[in-house]
């Protein structure tokens, strides 16, 4: 640990607030544990309103430097940052598992990720593309632009601690948008060192400070200026329903955009032709990766009822064979949860599932003993419920799989479609008309809709997002870039007249 610690310049009482350099962070300390093992691994000194505005102040006035800049050469300087990730991705990865809790080819792949997105956003940079219209005036033109928008505010979530923040950021770097970081309070330290590999690529590069910053802070102190400062034309901020409502409240309030990532309660639907080995290590990793605590997790299993029984046999003989510990040594599956609060939230969604009058068929205690004790390690938990079943509309951020049976796809596809949430959703079938049924304007309603494949992995090329209580953003791939930028519609007049549109004639009749 102190190996990793130490390469990424993580010793000592760290500053909660920089632009390029770290500023002087004066507020209260906060302390980063892992859920490995319970221990202290760093602490922050939080930034506060003087810290926030410095940070904005400069993000304001490095935009009028970056803005200018061509965009393919903004997109060289991401691919110099995408070199830098890449050179320090084991020792980020590793603070990823240290501090959040996810298994070290998870922490390693979350990197990988943020390289990916540096690597797409270089040729995005050359593929700002505006478009051409004709005009129905005589010798005029008219065409679309897209221009950088502002400086940017990045909210995000512990569960993808940097992943999410770069697609955000390398997009918006390719943009000519400045960002603005408001990390999460129980993973800071990966916030700080992805600041300390990035900003010597600014600084070789001759930028100002400013064009990259974070700022740590308590809702009052920061989250609160942050979303209602209006030199913020964008917030994009992952969490959760509640915390997203409140956002969205605050920037339309103020006429400005938001961009939210929020809930998932992600379904499969698995019919009769499905190919059941598949369907079974679809769902083991869908629903045991980062030990449920994805946006994309698979939280509930609509199966035929003709094939439920062997499913979810086949599914607790999955389970069984999962290594349970410490995320940083190698055979792991799944590792703890983020912190003991979410140990309580998930016993309590438990104990509601047998007030429902629904059965744990496994798993589901919290592990004492050996290693576990220090840390917040629970078995994967898998449910037999009623798809009418109340905690089935609830997203609880813990590894329940709830297990419910349909007859007819129509009434499985209502059941996927009756949560308030609309992620990323997965059929499991060998039927061609099955798999259109659910990929069409009747079947599922969320952001990201597979065949064949679970709910959870999304690659970078796709727009990432979901809609009713998921927040209808889109952030990574496909045409994303245009949140972070605003549209002008230009309209050139080469003709020596002036012939107003819709033929309209505006003066005295000779």
């Amino acid at each position: 640990m102190e190996n990793i610690l130490q390469h990424l310049k993580l010793t000592g009482d760290l500053s909660g607030a920089g632009t390029g350099r770290w500023l002087d962070c004066p507020g209260e300390t906060l302390a980063s544990v892992s859920p490995i093992d319970g221990r202290t691994i760093g602490r922050v000194r939080m930034a506060g309103a003087g810290q926030y505005e410095q940070v904005a102040a400069t993000a304001t006035e490095a935009f009028a430097t970056w803005r200018m800049v061509p965009a393919p050469k903004r997109g060289e300087i991401v691919r110099r940052i995408g070199e830098a990730l890449r050179a320090h991705k084991k020792e980020l990865g590793a603070l990823v598992s240290l501090e959040m809790g996810k298994i070290r080819v998870e922490g390693e792949g979350e990197v990988q990720e943020m390289i990916d997105m540096a690597d797409f956003a270089v040729g995005q940079s050359r593929m700002l593309y505006g478009k051409t219209m004709p005009s129905e005036r005589p010798r005029h033109r008219m065409l679309e632009q897209w221009l950088p928008l502002g400086p940017i505010g990045v909210i995000t979530a512990f569960n993808f601690p940097v992943a999410v923040w770069a697609w955000n950021a390398m997009l918006a770097l390719i943009a000519g948008d400045t960002v603005i970081w408001k990390p999460s309070h129980k993973t800071p330290l990966t916030a700080i060192a992805v600041m300390n590999i990035v900003w010597p690529v600014l600084r070789d590069s001759n930028l100002p400070e400013g064009i990259l910053n974070v700022v740590i802070g308590d809702r009052q102190k920061v989250g609160e200026p942050m979303i209602n400062d209006r030199r913020l034309p964008l917030i994009s901020a992952t969490g959760s329903v509640a915390m997203g409502r409140h956002i969205g409240k605050v920037v339309a309030g103020r006429l400005g955009r938001s961009l939210l990532e929020l809930g998932g309660n992600n379904g499969i639907i698995v019919t009769a032709n499905a190919d059941l080995e598949m369907t079974v290590r679809s769902v083991l990793f869908g629903a045991v990766g980062t030990a449920g605590q994805r946006c994309t997790t698979t939280r509930r299993l609509i199966v035929h009822e003709n094939i439920v029984e062997p499913v979810t046999r086949a599914l607790i003989k999955a389970y069984e064979q999962v290594p349970i510990g410490s995320p940083l040594e190698d055979g792991i599956l799944m590792g703890p949860l983020v912190d003991t609060d979410a140990v309580a939230t998930m016993q309590a969604a438990l104990q509601t599932v047998r007030d429902q009058g629904g059965r744990v068929v496994y798993g589901g205690e919290r592990l004492t003993g050996s290693i576990y004790d220090a840390g917040t390690y629970v078995k994967p938990c898998i449910c037999s419920v009623a798809a009418d079943c109340a905690i089935v509309n609830e997203e609880t951020f813990a590894p329940i799989l709830y297990v419910m049976t349909y007859k007819t796809l129509p009434e499985a596809i209502a059941y996927h479609n009756q949560v308030p949430q609309g992620l990323s959703s997965a059929v499991f079938t060998n039927d061609v008309l099955e798999a259109e049924t659910f990929l069409s304007a009747m079947g599922s309603d969320c952001g990201i809709a597979n065949v064949n494949v679970g709910t959870s992995g999304a690659e970078i090329g796709g727009a990432f997002g979901g809609e009713k209580e998921t927040g209808g953003g889109r952030e990574s791939g496909s045409d994303a870039w245009r949140a972070y930028m605003r549209r002008q519609t230009c309209t050139i007049n080469w003709s020596g007249e002036l012939p107003l549109a819709q033929g309209i004639k505006f003066g005295r009749s000779e």
